[in-house]
């Protein structure tokens, strides 16, 4: 076979791969629509990447690519399904089934991948072991069309195998002026077409089956958009923020955080669309009689509203994983109580709907904190990413032993006889909410004029709140900043200090002391395992007059 015949089937054998792989893709998916979308192979492979991946590296990841690295890791796979179609259509052949033992293997990851999942049940597999059928059919039948000699000598051996000895090959076919080598007839190149284009239109039925089998994403967000918050009475309703919680200074963080503005930080890799209707929330394990909740018996309940800053574990010194907002929901308390968690429990083991747990402390859903079921952010229903319909809210916790958003399982239990989550990724147990400060204006490695210039930030140091705020000029004394007023320990509190500037490059500062006195440490200390520790610093370049 001469080049000019070798290039173009080899881009079919690859386009061969591409369109089984791609077939093995959208049927699982389509099929994972019937089952649950959890156990679509795509989405379960990536879930598995990201409960697998070392807390180290999640650090890394979230450091480097903040909210984008869901996107990224669906993009990463995505790349590499290609890069494994291609390969699978290059190497396959009717007499060498190598590619399509390859299809194989990637199935097998898949299913287990599904079957790890928390809430897996056999059908899981389901999904996976469909698309893979159709890519290894589908493969067979494109490659058998570009290599109709070796299928056919294939088909003649099989038969001569079952009715007697193989009859004795017919000559090669002679060259034809023109037309392709004698050795090798040419490719069924009708044949190929039709194949292709009939994978073509399956894998467009499936991807649509799989988005009509998937509206009820779309239903949800229509109950959303109706969705009225239970009403709040006068005697449970949040204090009023007052004027003096914000510095008078333009660029200063705001004290309540935009829904679109407040960070996320989860594994899942696909919202959630779990509906009102839908929603259950069980409570059981070590209490004295169980329950269960659906909407209607929970909003029935009177509702509050407070005003909770929320961080995130995986903060850096100086980060935006913090925020604040009002939410609108449920004591957790009262929930328990009603439950009667036994003497001995001292852990409340919550469950997402995606199976992800967090183990909170029991005594601080019960110390008069306000813990809350929540159902509200900011006066609407939660958004998707951040809940919706129910998620947790506890102050002075991190999320990831407190936040569990679309929670639908409470088991009361113990530490020592249970694990969630990220504490069994090497992360501390309990995980109270260190000190922290952090300079939010001038911008870093501004160019600022010499003269007095407004240094303004936030520190928090929720259940405890901040005492003092102090900022320091290079190598110079620690300074008193002015601390803005404070809304409650709950929340972080806002700071401002006046800087006499003088020309050159400076480095700033900043430590923030909270009511116990504890002064935050100077060292730096990474996320892993309970939180970073250290002094927040910007550096600033001071014109000459």
């Amino acid at each position: 076979m001469d080049s000019t015949e070798q290039r173009p089937r080899a881009i079919a054998r690859a386009a061969s791969g591409l369109l089984a792989t791609g077939l093995a893709v959208a049927v699982g998916h389509a099929v994972a629509g019937v089952v649950t979308p959890g156990s679509s192979p795509f989405l379960a492979v990536a879930d598995s990447v990201v409960d697998r991946a070392p807390a180290a590296v999640r650090e890394v990841t979230i450091d480097a690519l903040g909210t984008a690295d869901k996107p990224a890791l669906m993009i990463g796979l995505a790349a590499i399904l290609l890069v494994t179609g291609v390969v699978v259509g290059l190497v396959e052949r009717p007499r060498r089934p190598a590619g399509s033992a390859v299809l194989v293997v990637f199935g097998l990851v898949g299913m287990v991948a599904a079957l790890a999942r928390p809430s897996a049940g056999p059908l899981w597999a389901v999904p996976t072991l469909l698309g893979v059928v159709a890519a290894v059919v589908a493969l067979r039948a494109l490659i058998g069309a570009l290599f109709p000699a070796e299928a056919g000598t294939r088909s003649a051996t099989a038969t001569a195998s079952d009715s007697g000895p193989a009859p004795t090959p017919p000559p090669a076919p002679t060259p034809q002026p023109g037309g392709p080598p004698g050795d090798r007839p040419a490719p069924d190149r009708r044949r190929f077409l039709v194949l292709a284009g009939s994978a073509v239109a399956v894998i467009a039925a499936a991807g649509t089956t799989g988005i009509a089998l998937t509206r009820r994403a779309a239903d949800a967000v229509a109950e959303r958009t109706g969705l009225r918050l239970p009403r709040v009475l006068a005697r449970n309703a949040a204090a009023p923020v007052p004027p003096g919680v914000t510095p008078d200074a333009p660029g200063v963080t705001p004290f309540l955080t935009d829904n679109a503005e407040f960070y996320r930080i989860d594994t899942a890799l696909r919202v959630p669309s779990l509906s009102t209707t839908e929603w259950r929330l069980r409570i059981h394990g070590m209490v004295e009689r169980e329950i269960e909740l659906d909407w209607q018996t929970l909003v029935e309940r009177e509702a509050q509203d407070r005003i909770i800053t929320m961080t995130c574990v995986s903060n850096e010194v100086g980060g935006d994983l913090v925020g604040t907002s009002t939410w609108t929901g449920f004591p957790i308390a009262d929930l328990l109580a009603e439950a009667g968690p036994l003497p001995d429990a001292d852990m409340l083991l919550s469950t997402s709907v995606d199976g992800w747990t967090a183990g909170t402390p029991l005594e601080a859903l019960t110390d008069g904190r306000d813990a809350l079921l929540a159902v509200g952010m900011n006066g609407e229903p939660l958004p998707f990413e951040h809940g919706y319909p129910v998620r947790q809210i506890v102050p002075g916790l991190y999320g990831y032993v407190s936040a569990t958003k679309w929670v639908v399982d409470w088991e009361v239990t113990r530490f020592d006889q249970a694990s969630a989550y990220w504490t069994d990724r090497g992360w501390a147990e309990r995980g109270p909410i260190r000190t922290a400060s952090r300079i939010d204006r001038p911008a870093p490695l501004a160019e600022l004029p010499p003269g007095p210039t407004v240094v303004a930030g936030t520190a928090w140091a929720q259940r405890r709140g901040i005492d003092r705020v102090e900022v320091r000029v290079d190598d110079g004394p620690w300074q008193d900043a002015r601390l803005a007023e404070e809304y409650s320990v709950d929340t972080w509190r806002m700071w401002s200090w006046v800087w006499d500037a003088e020309p050159g490059l400076h480095t700033l500062h900043v430590r923030a002391t909270d009511s116990t006195g504890e002064v935050q440490p100077e060292e730096r200390r990474d996320p892993v395992p309970s939180g970073a520790t250290g002094w927040h610093n910007r550096t600033f370049r001071v014109a000459t007059a």
